[in-house]
């Protein structure tokens, strides 16, 4: 999954290195112009997967202002790429944690029939 957003999103940040490089900075990763080297920025960027967790779990809590800011740290694409791993990753992990295949734990846990 992860493979197949780096290409994805490898081929629509093509030839925008000074994009690249602004993003590099805004990290901390490179130093910026009037920032002495080695201070990092006071806020760091969230990343995909830390918006997905905070994203599902406001979601699980009905807490619509966490939910609007979650969805606020990342592009859309990134928080549904974010928000599909989370899941599949949960799913994987109940299915062996409950000794059954993928298949039947989403349908279980959708409400859906098994069979």
């Amino acid at each position: 999954m992860v493979t197949r957003f780096r290409v994805w999103w490898d081929s629509r940040t093509a030839g925008s290195a000074g994009t690249a490089r602004a993003a590099r900075a805004a990290e901390g990763r490179e130093p910026v112009e009037g920032r002495p080297e080695g201070q990092r920025p006071k806020r760091r960027a969230h990343n995909l997967f830390e918006a997905a967790a905070a994203y599902v779990s406001a979601c699980a809590e009905d807490d619509q202002e966490r939910i609007d800011e979650a969805a606020a740290w990342v592009s859309p694409e990134a928080l549904s790429f974010g928000v599909n791993e989370l899941a599949c990753r949960a799913v994987i992990a109940l299915a062996r944690e409950r000794d059954e295949s993928p298949r039947t734990v989403a349908r279980t846990l959708l409400g859906l029939p098994t069979g």
